[in-house]
């Protein structure tokens, strides 16, 4: 709201809430998939790929994990699949044993979780201790390398989606990443890197094609930029605000 007041344009790398774009600011654009996406694409991917019929739901409570798991749930059931269990925890929990007695009881093929990481690997490896075998699947927040570290062998089988092709699989990425590595080390890379890199170049070339820093003068060119950046090739327009990608699942490692 404050960017939007001032006109200042504002691109996010990460924010996946799709609230953000409803409320209609025409400075805002995003390039990445929002949690519609993810969530909708995960339930269509647990149905059509893994052919799952019973899925339970856990979320965090967070506006991204709860927002994530709402999405998943309605698509599930819109799917024809049988949602046997709704649970909450919190972003700080690290016990589940309640929570997942309860849900080994209704037997799911798979425990959807909306949060991050630092729960979910928790929430895995205590599902391994005591013995179920349902996949976990997850969100973009769970999609991070730290992920296997904090679950260790239970991650194996751990499925997550995020917003465009992993780095690997596009044609500049790993030229890109090795540039990153050697600039700032590979310690500082994070997931959406790339399109915080892609952010910063969108801005740059309005700017050049606006000849001016000028916010008011550029923000039209943001909505008609057609960058070819290191993630999918990127054209915003002042109704989409946003970009389209493909939804990439992967397996946690």
């Amino acid at each position: 709201r404050i960017y939007a007041r001032a006109g200042i344009p504002q691109i996010t790398p990460s924010s996946t809430s799709p609230k953000i774009a409803e409320q209609g600011y025409k400075t805002f654009f995003r390039l990445i998939a929002n949690d519609n996406a993810l969530g909708a694409g995960l339930a269509e991917y647990a149905h059509d790929t893994l052919h799952v019929q019973r899925v339970a739901v856990v979320d965090d409570r967070t506006a991204y994990g709860q927002g994530l798991a709402d999405v998943f749930s309605a698509k599930a059931k819109k799917l024809g699949m049988d949602v046997v269990d709704r649970e909450y925890t919190d972003d700080k929990a690290t016990d589940f044993s309640a929570i997942l007695t309860r849900i080994k009881a209704d037997h799911p093929q798979v425990i959807f979780y909306g949060g991050m990481y630092s729960q979910a690997g928790p929430l895995v490896r205590q599902m391994r201790q005591i013995g179920m075998t349902a996949r976990l699947l997850g969100g973009d927040g769970i999609c991070a390398p730290i992920m296997a570290k904090v679950a260790g062998d239970a991650v194996n089988g751990t499925i997550c989606a995020q917003g465009g092709a992993p780095l690997s699989e596009l044609p500049k990425g790993k030229a890109w990443r090795a540039r990153y590595d050697t600039e700032f080390g590979a310690a500082a890379f994070q997931l959406y890197s790339p399109n915080a890199y892609d952010a910063a170049m969108v801005l740059a070339h309005a700017m050049m094609k606006a000849g001016s820093s000028d916010p008011k003068v550029y923000l039209p060119y943001i909505r008609h930029i057609d960058y070819d950046g290191v993630t999918p090739s990127i054209t915003l327009s002042e109704f989409e605000h946003g970009v389209k990608v493909p939804l990439a699942v992967e397996q946690v490692r």
